[in-house]
């Protein structure tokens, strides 16, 4: 029985099709024929990657559908006419989860970085399967857990009924579906419900203090009344050093390569499930350390004097995230934003916010609206943006030679979208 896999070049799919090839299942998928970065790992791995026609869809084959894709898809129709078993990728994942301890790590924003570092700890004391939203995906056979990236959007977390749950904060954001922040929070709180054993939140994050649940909720942060507090934070050259207190009682000190409050409350996550899960403090400090990140989120390539930074930063609070990242690990280069908003419903909702956040720059870039396949344009122009920040400039494929006039300074490439692009047209120049 072969694993077919509709849309597989989708993040969330490429990495499910790694974890069942790497559990020796038969895979194979398909997909348009432009390129993506979740491609390459699939192709390393030997996954067959057809494009997209009837022909596809065999007998003796298990389907698994992106959510993108509808009824009237032609693979689709075809698995129909054959009466094959067809599934959502979040229905298939959430029955899936079922066969280990299963973590699932949400929030409006980190929740990619702690994936990555949690199945990085956790892997490092038990045999781990893990499925990371950059397209990363990893299978153990013999897997005692499974940590997975859960994504609130349309609400498809619903569909998963996990053993944990890492709630990192609540934000408004996919203003093309929810209504309001409150809403979100409804979400979060549905999914509350649905947890298992217990569920770890930020709790610095106003809107996760609300959380109620049938399990212990575990709160982390710098607030003194967390049950997990960081203190004695000293930033380096290095990475960020800090002390980790367990209900006022000193547990560990930690070191983490990245910058900003942001990574340090992504660790207290990380630590917070290890504890519970009596992985030793010693063991989870050693690997916290050696954690080298995940795809574009702070990336960082050095061109002559200038640090390249490529980073999926595409909400205002990312966006000052990243910046202060920056700003802590270089505090003596100028910041250069390069920004490329991701679709026009975020951009027109969150105006002032983008600007206000771009503003901690020292310099500021910004490139066309991005599009998403739902909405293709709109009656905001990058220009609406411009207008609200102070000395900004428009850039283009064309015009990055701008970009080598900011000698000694951090470029930060930010955006969801295509904005790699801008920063290999600029590195193809210097």
């Amino acid at each position: 029985m072969t694993y077919h896999f509709i849309g597989i070049k989708g993040s969330g799919m490429s990495a499910l099709a790694q974890i069942l090839h790497d559990m020796k299942f038969p895979v194979q998928g398909s997909d348009v024929e432009k390129t993506f970065f979740t491609q390459k790992p699939l192709e390393q791995k030997g996954i067959d990657l057809l494009p997209f026609q009837r022909e596809n869809i065999k007998d003796d084959q298990k389907i698994v559908v992106s959510a993108a894709y509808g009824e009237d898809h032609e693979e689709m129709v075809r698995a129909r006419e054959l009466g094959l078993e067809v599934k959502k990728y979040p229905t298939f994942l959430g029955e899936f989860i079922q066969n280990f301890t299963s973590v699932a790590i949400t929030g409006s924003h980190g929740k990619t970085s702690t994936t990555g570092l949690l199945s990085h700890v956790l892997g490092s004391a038990y045999p781990t399967s893990y499925l990371i939203g950059d397209g990363t995906g990893k299978g153990e056979e013999n897997s005692s857990y499974f940590v997975f990236e859960a994504c609130e959007y349309r609400r498809h977390f619903l569909n998963y009924n996990p053993d944990y749950c890492i709630m990192t904060n609540i934000d408004f954001d996919h203003p093309d579906y929810f209504k309001d922040v409150n809403d979100v929070f409804s979400a979060f709180q549905e999914m509350a419900m649905q947890v298992k054993k217990a569920i770890i939140a930020c709790g610095d994050d106003g809107h996760l203090q609300g959380i109620r649940a049938n399990v212990p909720v575990v709160y982390y942060g710098f607030d003194e009344d967390n049950d997990f507090q960081a203190r004695n934070v000293e930033v380096t050259p290095e990475g960020t050093h800090f002390d980790v207190f367990v209900r006022n009682n000193l547990y560990g000190a930690f070191t983490i390569r990245g910058f900003g409050n942001h990574h340090i409350l992504n660790t207290l996550a990380v630590i917070a499930l290890c504890h519970y899960e009596n992985v030793p403090a010693q063991v989870a400090a050693e690997h916290i350390k050696t954690f080298q990140g995940v795809k574009r989120r702070f990336s960082e390539k050095v061109v002559n004097n200038q640090i390249l930074i490529d980073d999926y930063a595409h909400h205002p609070t990312e966006i000052a995230a990243t910046i202060e990242s920056a700003k802590q690990k270089y505090p003596q280069k100028d910041v250069v934003a390069i920004f490329q908003p991701h679709t026009f419903t975020r951009t027109k909702m969150f105006l002032k916010e983008f600007a206000a956040s771009l503003s901690e720059a020292n310099y500021v870039y910004l490139c066309d609206i991005f599009g998403s396949a739902r909405e293709n344009s709109g009656v905001l122009t990058i220009q609406d943006l411009q207008e609200l920040i102070d000395g900004a400039y428009l850039i283009s494929e064309e015009s990055v030679d701008l970009l080598k006039k900011h000698e000694n300074s951090v470029l930060l490439f930010m955006g969801a979208g295509d904005v790699q692009k801008f920063q290999a047209a600029y590195e193809k120049l210097v």
